[in-house]
């Protein structure tokens, strides 16, 4: 039956599964890993709603809390169709929504309710303001015990830049990550993709996993975990931290081939762009390709240090030897029959529709119930127990206040229809 002031009434359900991950007693019938974890995530933008979209597809109940009354910023950027964000509905797939006016005390108190029933609790505010919203970490802690909280920001929760704001890109830059992208002697260019927002989301999934894991092992209390994009970011560096500590010389950045391997980088074959590496056994394996034994013997590339000494040198002879297929597909199985490691440059557009990637689900079709069809990023996690994924759909702003609210805190109509009124709640199908 349709709820009076209810703008959702097809959206509703009841709760199938109970609240926590301790599972003693009755085993449930799980649909996935995380299933009985529940979620309050007070995240936008990527690198927060990335990890808890993972966690929905992990099975865990997901509340994502957004500020009334425009909700999550990530609404309103592109594409968007007849109001409502296919960039929103990417990154919040299989999420409950609740919109509250974090400003009125009516709303604190309803999320300190939420809380006390939540196994994880993770925001990516700038630090500093889920405290003074008076839902920092020594509440959490307080209300709930057994809560492990994540928060996840630019810089982390310490040291001398903590309280500056930040993106993905501010946190590559101070990393010394954008240094190393691009030509030598132009200008760094942007990543054309949210690696450090992604990658930190990963980060913070791991840690949030773990941390349940050690709860649950040990029986104890939840913990706090400092999750930060500069942190990522520099734990990427495979190579250049250690080569400037040992050498005291600075990497730099060297374009299209690697700056101490080679033969390793983009070359240009016939019609596009081929990434080979070739170290190792797998620089003979190159040589047989090209039919050119002589290089083995070549005193310019004789040993892995001369190769790189020569590395432009080199790379004009791979460029030569792939134009002269008749296509790029040519030369690539040329490589591939020798065991290279190789591939193809593909456009998006190209990687999309590949039959390896849709094949494996890591591109997904999905149908939104407003923007209609499109493809997104699959679950890039694969479980031998849980081979399908998850049918998940993306909530309209406050879609399942209504629910939550009613199911987890037990108010009636009346209450819930007084804080629409006043402004606590807010919903609007977008």
């Amino acid at each position: 039956m349709s709820r009076a002031g209810d703008p959702f009434p097809c959206a509703r359900q009841s709760a199938s599964y109970r609240t926590g991950c301790s599972w003693g007693g009755e085993p449930l019938a799980h649909r996935h890993v995380l299933d009985g974890v529940t979620v309050l995530d007070f995240t936008q933008f990527i690198a927060g709603p990335a990890c808890t979209r993972l966690m929905a597809e992990m099975g865990a109940e997901v509340i994502k809390i957004e500020v009334a009354p425009n909700g999550d910023l990530c609404r309103v950027l592109p594409v968007l169709r007849e109001g409502r964000s296919a960039y929103f509905v990417q990154h919040n797939q299989g999420k409950k929504s609740v919109c509250v006016d974090l400003r009125n005390p009516d709303a604190i108190e309803l999320l300190k309710g939420l809380i006390a029933q939540a196994d994880v609790v993770i925001e990516n505010f700038s630090p500093g303001v889920i405290g003074r919203l008076g839902l920092g970490w020594d509440v959490v802690h307080a209300v709930n015990p057994k809560a492990i909280m994540c928060s996840i920001s630019a810089f982390g929760q310490s040291g001398p830049l903590k309280d500056l704001p930040g993106f993905d890109y501010i946190a590559q830059a101070f990393s010394g990550v954008t240094s190393m992208i691009g030509d030598p002697d132009g200008k760094p260019p942007l990543a054309g993709l949210a690696v450090g927002d992604v990658g930190t989301a990963i980060s913070a999934l791991a840690a949030i996993n773990g941390a349940l894991f050690h709860r649950e092992r040990t029986g104890g209390d939840g913990q706090y975990l400092d999750i930060s994009l500069v942190d990522f970011y520099f734990h990427a560096h495979e190579i250049n931290v250690q080569t400037y500590s040992m050498s005291g010389d600075t990497p730099h950045r060297s374009g299209s081939l690697h700056p101490l391997v080679a033969p390793l980088g983009i070359y240009q074959a016939k019609t596009g762009f081929i990434v080979i590496v070739a170290i190792g056994e797998q620089w003979e394996r190159l040589c047989r390709a090209m039919e050119r034994p002589d290089l083995r013997e070549d005193t310019r590339f004789a040993t892995p240090e001369k190769r790189l000494e020569n590395r432009e040198t080199l790379s004009d002879l791979i460029e030569a030897w792939l134009g002269g297929f008749e296509s790029d597909a040519a030369a690539i199985a040329a490589l591939e029959k020798a065991r290279v490691p190789v591939a193809p440059v593909l456009s998006v557009a190209e990687a999309t529709n590949h039959p390896h990637l849709i094949g494996r689900g890591t591109v997904r079709t999905i149908h939104d119930r407003g923007v209609g069809t499109f493809r997104i990023p699959g679950m890039p996690l694969r479980f031998s127990d849980f081979p399908g994924e998850l049918e998940l759909t993306a909530p309209f702003l406050g879609e399942h206040n209504t629910e939550v609210l009613q199911s987890r805190l037990g108010l009636d109509d009346a209450r819930l229809a007084a804080l629409r009124e006043a402004g606590v709640l807010v919903e609007a199908r977008r």
